[in-house]
């Protein structure tokens, strides 16, 4: 049996115009393009999901900036490797600088992410670094205060399509049909490696011209139901399923949500509905995000079919509910007065160790004193407005009448 690399490895596009999706970042007015053609690198962090480009673009950086690429998986790596590529640039091949790709760097601990400072600060070393999470949750501040972090996204299939085409051409010898490809594309999920592994599995059979008939064959159902060839249908479904709750009618909830089960996927719908419970429902009823959370812990357990049932009871729960989006615009409100740098400085009175003049509200009746909370600098801003349903207007009522007293 030949033993080769993949084919996402071995086809990987050499320039931002070879590679798919990511538009806003490699494109012709793409940050990350610009950053390289200005010659100034500064140390990165790209994240987004699996097969988006992360890796192929830190590749085309390190080549263009004439730098030395090295790369290491903070899933098996430790602050030895660290340190075995820093040495490298008192070498002759680190004069250029060292770029260091570091994958999934979210598997770093602490210690392990702080090491990484040092180089960072005297130049030895310039860091990529990806991850698939959130990283203003995984990566430390400090580290994060000396990258610019950029966002990768899913690839539309359409966007896929030209690689693909050339790919095809590579791959297998009488090509493939352009629906066949399609479909690929649209099987995806916006993974172009995903893309890339399939068309040379329906490649690898040799049986000529690959054609859509043979790529449907050659793709789980469970797939190709979830992930229809125009790419976007599997999240237009999710947000007809969250529009259709919204919008209180249970029929068109059920409907889209046995479209997401039938093609077999579970935990999209489950993480919606939770989203839906706090998002649009709210304050209106506030067991609705824990009767969403156990039902959606019931389906986990059971696993399809047995799951759609109480996903089904959730989802015409959430249409039926009353509805409020009070919390969730009073958060956003707050963020926006956030960014724009006001209420850095938090109140005497709630800091500690002293907490000196504050007063303990379980002191009084009601269990309430007139006490200030905000920054100064955002005294008197009111960010959550009662919404026009009957729990928030009861709490409103209740609030109202002892701040009478």
């Amino acid at each position: 049996m030949i033993n080769r690399k993949p084919a996402a490895d071995r086809l990987r596009p050499r320039s931002f115009d070879e590679m798919a999706g990511q538009s806003h970042l490699v494109g012709k007015n793409g940050v990350l393009r610009r950053l390289c053609d200005s010659g100034h690198l500064t140390s990165m962090i790209f994240f987004g999901p699996p097969g988006t480009g992360k890796t192929t673009a830190a590749s085309i950086i390190a080549e263009n900036s004439g730098m030395e690429l090295r790369r290491l998986n903070a899933t098996t790596a430790s602050l030895a490797d660290v340190k075995a590529v820093a040495s490298e640039t008192e070498g002759m091949f680190g004069q250029g600088g060292i770029l260091l790709y570091l994958d999934e760097i979210q598997y770093f601990n602490k210690k392990q992410q702080q090491s990484l400072l040092e180089y960072l600060e005297d130049g030895r070393i310039t860091l990529i670094a990806s991850t698939t999470e959130n990283p203003y949750y995984y990566i430390y501040d400090a580290l994060l205060s000396r990258c610019c972090v950029f966002e990768f996204k899913p690839v539309p299939p359409k966007e896929m399509l030209p690689l693909l085409t050339r790919h095809a051409e590579k791959l297998c010898p009488d090509g493939a049909e352009s629906a066949a490809l399609s479909y690929i594309a649209g099987c995806a999920a916006g993974d172009v490696r995903r893309a890339v592994t399939l068309l040379d599995f329906a490649a690898s059979l040799g049986e000529g011209r690959i054609t859509e008939k043979r790529a449907r064959e050659l793709l789980p159902s469970i797939m190709a139901g979830c992930f229809d060839r125009d790419g976007d249908v599997h999240y237009d479904l999710l947000s007809c399923l969250q529009k259709s709750i919204r919008g209180s009618d249970p029929d068109a909830a059920v409907f889209y949500l046995a479209r997401l089960l039938e093609g077999g996927d579970l935990i999209s719908p489950c993480r919606r509905l939770m989203v839906i419970a706090s998002e649009d429902i709210g304050a209106a009823y506030p067991m609705a995000a824990v009767i969403t959370r156990a039902c959606v812990e019931s389906a986990k357990e059971l696993g399809l079919p047995e799951a759609r049932i109480p996903l089904a009871n959730a989802a015409v729960m959430l249409a039926t509910a009353p509805k409020s989006n009070s919390a969730y615009c009073a958060l956003d409100a707050a963020a926006e007065d956030i960014r724009n740098g006001k209420g850095q400085a938090i109140p005497t009175h709630l800091r500690s160790p002293l907490f000196k003049g504050y007063v303990y509200p379980h002191d009084y009746p009601d269990h309430w004193v007139d006490q200030q909370y905000l920054p100064d600098d955002l005294k008197g801003r009111k960010y959550y407005v009662y919404g026009e349903n009957k729990t928030e207007k009861a709490a409103e009522a209740y609030w109202k009448n002892i701040r009478k007293k």
